[in-house]
């Protein structure tokens, strides 16, 4: 950072705004304009870029972020004088750090809306006393590290402000990073994520309070009563705004009802106050962010105001204005000044001191309260996680002159190294053992359940467009003449992201760890769900819905054991490929795929792949008004078995008609059939179709909704042709490994996970408007079909590799 103060009294040209372009003889680089978005840009490059290097170590964006900026400042590409003086030149960081402390203020906002004081309040003793460890701890040691600092590289510096700053920066966890991380591992909803989000959410406002104390102490004051006059303004404007913010956005939050769009005047409004208080706060002298973090911890979180709020401010801030402000400190960083074995000694002193009074007050702490050992060393790591809200301590006490460059540089790697090491550590420590199942349920599959029993059905959706079709195959599916037969449990699959919207949704969850819903909390519902419970209400159908917020590459463990814990039959999946307006279908996310290969896998029950051509229409048909035409293709074996007794309990559904038509394939004389092992207990089962079939035959002689008939086949030709004499249908049903030489002759390689017949069946070269209901049987300890094997590689984090 120069002076802006050159030779003599000639100063520093401000930079102008717009150039007349290249073309009229202007550099671009020499305008504020052009040159703040070349900044932008480069920042945006180089952070997506490095977070997409980390992704595989499961590291929060904020380590990409930081290491970013390292790299474009002084300690790497700055070492090039060219580089820095063309793309970061003294004249231009004002303009940079100006917009980086707008996206800091926001951004501080959003984590205040992620706080919820009714938490703080609701804090047990346990949080309270390793939040109380982990700040006292770990300040004491701080301070005592500070006097060796004081007396090596930070002479002259105030000491009362260095005391302070010191024992922030060492006391501090970072909230919004630590719940990102334990979202990411799936540890927010249990015992050791709640005791840590609880301990760094009281952590996190002792440290604000501390932070303020810090400022106050290192202003440029003539006083000793300056400090005090600071702290008494601020905490007399946290008492005016508990008073004010909460009744004023209550009364805006009644103006914004549910499931209608906030008027851009509240949104604008908020966003008015939000930098009101920023600058009401910066006045009094402490920074324009406590302001902001205050409006944020005190809006009221129930409402679909909340959502709004976040959704409108959450991606211009967190992806293209946050990154500027690790530029802003990377451009202060210089590690080059960490020099010589004494300086690198300090570093490793700051990191051990660091370390050792987060973790042993933590794991202390754990221990008096009984908490186990894993548990307690998870919950030091845990909370000595630093990220972004340390930046912040060390930003202003570098801006203040209470920091020197050698210092900044220690601390900013100190907090890299302790935030970096968190994921890695928890992953090694804390392996929860499986809950031991309560009893094995009987009923996996639907082949094997009493008619006269409840069929309980896990129905899983992505979004909005699949819903009526799935809603009109469940209404097809429970039949009139008995009332709770059947059971649904409707999850709606979201995809968990660092965005402040899915932390606040996932806080929201079951204490089980479970995808939840909760239905106490309408205003916070989800228009998705909202249909599946107004569906229930004009059904005698028992419909639970739920929510499961997970990345794609895990959230198959969020299907399977849902469906365990609710004894489903079958988990019915939505196919990867949705239909255009011309009839064929196209892939929106090719990961969906491998969440219903993953499903076919690992499931404990039965699974449908669901491929919806528009069943029923556009909307939901009534139970009076259902027409349908479900054809059975059945060539033998458990998945076609299992095929058939699902249409069998849609068949007794007065609008259905059933057509079962059994291929029985003929040796080709001109051999076209390559005759393959399809089943090594082949003659099992046999015997176990023509049982099934012939109870079929025995019970649905005399009942006009089935219509049974079979069909001769020598080869694929003429199993094609057969095929598409039923084309008219409205449903398929069949089976994912059919039993079936003919069947196996028709296998495509396109989607391996759908069986050879409906492998057909979706094809672009077989015309039909009627979905397809792919069913595969669970079968306990026996290879699936989907061949995992041919699943690309996924990192922990959900990122795709060959």
């Amino acid at each position: 950072m120069a002076n802006s103060a050159t030779n003599g009294s000639s100063c520093m040209q401000p930079m102008k705004s717009t150039s007349n372009g290249g073309f009229q003889g202007d550099n671009p680089l020499d305008y504020a304009l052009s040159l703040a978005i070349l900044q932008i840009c480069l920042v945006v490059l180089v952070t997506r870029g490095l977070a997409y290097l980390f992704k595989p170590l499961r590291q929060p964006r904020v380590i990409a972020e930081v290491v970013g900026g390292i790299l474009l400042g002084p300690s790497a590409l700055g070492r090039s004088k060219s580089y820095l003086q063309a793309v970061f030149p003294t004249r231009s960081l004002t303009v940079l750090d100006t917009l980086a402390n707008i996206g800091l203020i926001f951004f501080l906002f959003l984590a205040g809306l992620e706080l919820d004081p009714k938490s703080l309040r609701e804090t047990g003793k346990q949080a309270l006393g390793i939040a109380f460890a982990g700040i006292c701890l770990p300040f004491v040691l701080g301070i005592g590290t500070s006097y060796v600092l004081l007396e090596t590289i930070a002479k002259g510096v105030d000491r009362m402000a260095f005391f302070v700053f010191m024992g922030v920066a060492l006391s501090i966890t970072a909230f919004p990073v630590l719940a990102r991380i334990l979202a990411e591992l799936k540890l927010l909803t249990n015992n050791v994520g709640r005791l840590a989000m609880s301990a760094a959410a009281v952590n996190d406002v002792a440290a604000w309070i501390l932070l303020a104390l810090a400022i106050a102490l290192s202003g440029k004051n003539q006083s000793a009563l300056v400090p005090v006059w600071v702290f008494l303004c601020g905490f007399a404007f946290v008492i005016c705004s508990i008073i004010i913010v909460p009744p004023v956005f209550r009364w805006m939050a009644k103006r914004c009802p549910e499931g209608e769009p906030v008027e851009e005047t509240y949104i604008c409004s908020t966003l008015a106050i939000v930098l009101a208080a920023g600058f009401v706060t910066d006045a009094i002298g402490i920074h324009a962010m406590f302001g902001a973090f205050v409006v944020g911890v005190l809006i009221p979180k129930d409402g679909p105001f909340t959502d709004a709020l976040v959704e409108k401010v959450e991606d211009l801030v967190s992806g293209l204005f946050l990154p500027l402000y690790f530029v802003s400190s990377g451009l202060k960083t210089n590690v080059a000044t960490i020099q010589g074995l004494h300086s690198w000694g300090l570093l490793v002193l700051v990191i051990v001191t660091a370390c050792l009074g987060k973790i042993v007050g933590t794991v202390a702490v754990s221990r008096f309260c009984k908490v186990p050992w894993n548990e307690s060393l998870v919950l030091g790591f845990l909370m000595n996680s630093k990220g972004l809200v340390e930046l912040i301590v060390l930003n202003i006490g570098k801006d203040r002159k209470v920091l020197n460059d050698q210092t900044f540089a220690i601390m900013v790697l100190m907090a890299l190294f302790t935030t970096f090491m968190t994921t890695p550590i928890v992953i090694a420590l804390y392996k929860p053992a499986r809950k031991a199942k309560k009893d094995d349920y009987k009923y996996r599959t639907i082949e094997g359940k009493n008619p006269n029993s409840q069929l309980r059905v896990l129905s899983c959706f992505h979004s909005a467009r699949s819903i009526p079709s799935m809603i009109n195959l469940i209404e097809s599916s429970r039949g009139t003449q008995k009332r709770d037969a059947l059971c649904v449990y409707a999850m709606h699959l979201k995809e968990f992201s660092e965005r402040s919207s899915s932390i606040l949704m996932v806080q929201k969850a079951r204490k089980n760890g479970l995808p939840f819903w909760n239905k106490s909390h309408h205003a916070d519902s989800d228009h998705v769900i909202v249909a599946f419970e107004a569906y229930q209400q004009l059904s005698q159908v028992s419909v639970r819905p739920m929510i499961a917020i997970s990345s794609m590459a895990n959230i198959h463990e969020d299907i399977c054991a849902t469906a365990e814990k609710k004894r489903v039959a079958v988990i019915i999946l939505p196919f990867h490929k949705h239909q255009r307006l011309d009839g064929s279908l196209e892939t929106t996310r090719s990961d969906h795929k491998w969440v219903n290969k993953r499903v076919l896998d690992n499931a404990p029950c039965s699974v449908g792949i669901f491929v919806d051509r528009g069943l029923g229409g556009a909307c939901h048909v009534s139970a009076s008004n259902v027409s349908y035409c479900v054809t059975v293709l059945f060539f033998g074996g458990g998945d076609d078995r299992e095929a058939l007794a699902y249409g069998l309990r849609i068949a007794e559904h007065p609008g259905v008609k059933l057509v079962v038509v059994r291929f029985i394939s003929e040796p080709d004389p001109e051999g076209e059939i390559v005759r393959v092992d399809v089943d090594h207990s082949g003659t099992k089962a046999f015997l176990e179709d023509e049982e099934f079939l012939n109870e079929l035959k025995k019970n649905k002689a005399n009942d006009g909704s089935v219509n049974y008939t079979e069909k001769i086949v020598k080869n694929s030709e003429e199993t094609i042709a057969a095929i598409r004499e039923f084309n008219h249908c409205n449903l398929f049903l069949v089976g994912a490994r059919p039993n079936s030489e003919v069947a196996l002759a028709l296998q495509r390689s396109e989607c391996p996970e759908l069986g050879p017949i409906s492998g057909l069946l979706t094809s672009q070269d077989f015309h039909t408007t009627a979905s397809v209901l792919v069913m595969q049987q669970y079968r306990n300890g026996q290879p699936n079909y989907s061949n995992s094997e041919m699943e690309p590689q996924f990192s922990p984090d959900g990122s795709e590799s060959t």
